[in-house]
C-alpha cells in the first residue's frame, strides 16, 4: 500500500471513529498533497506527486509544527503548543523511522564515497545523493553542516 492509500485509509478510519483532531490533521495532509498536485499540473509536468515528494511534504509539515510549538511555548500558549505536538504525532505515523546519529554518519560516509566527493564544492552532489536515498529519514537542515564539516 503506497503512502497516499495509507493516508486515505487513516482518514476514513478517523471519520468512522469520529476522532475530530486526527481527522483535521489528516485533512491538512491531504490538502497539502493536492495543492502540490495542482501546482505540478500548472507546470505541465507530472500530474501527481510521487512518494518522495509526499515524504518531503510531510517532513515540511512536521518542521512547521515544531517551529509553531516552540513559538507557542515561548509565548506561554501551552494549549496551542500541545495541539501542534499532537499534529506532529499524526504526521509522523506516515514517515519512515528517523535515523540515529550513528546511522546518519554512516549514510554521509557512504554518500561521500559513492559520489567521489573530495571538497566542499562537491557538497551539492553529496546532499542530492542523501536526499535520493533517505528522504523523510533525516533532517537535511541538520545534516548539511555535518556534510560541510566532513568535506571542509
Amino acid at each position: 500500500m503506497d503512502l497516499r492509500d495509507r493516508i486515505s485509509a487513516a482518514l476514513k478510519g478517523a471519520m468512522k471513529a469520529r476522532d475530530a483532531d486526527r481527522l483535521s490533521t489528516l485533512r491538512l495532509i491531504n490538502a497539502a498533497i493536492k495543492d502540490r498536485d495542482i501546482a505540478l499540473r500548472g507546470e505541465g509536468g507530472e500530474t501527481t506527486v510521487g512518494e518522495a515528494e509526499v515524504l518531503a511534504i510531510l517532513g515540511r509539515m512536521v518542521r512547521q509544527r515544531q517551529e509553531s510549538a516552540r513559538a507557542y511555548d515561548e509565548g506561554g500558549r501551552l494549549e496551542l503548543a500541545a495541539r501542534e505536538r499532537a499534529e506532529i504525532l499524526v504526521i509522523e505515523e506516515f514517515l519512515p523511522r528517523q535515523l540515529d546519529a550513528g546511522e546518519i554518519a554512516s549514510a554521509i560516509e557512504e554518500a561521500i564515497a559513492a559520489t567521489g566527493a573530495a571538497s566542499i564544492r562537491d557538497m551539492g552532489r553529496v546532499m542530492a545523493a542523501l536526499k535520493a536515498g533517505y528522504t523523510g529519514q533525516m533532517d537535511f537542515g541538520a545534516v548539511g553542516p555535518m556534510v560541510k564539516a566532513r568535506l571542509g
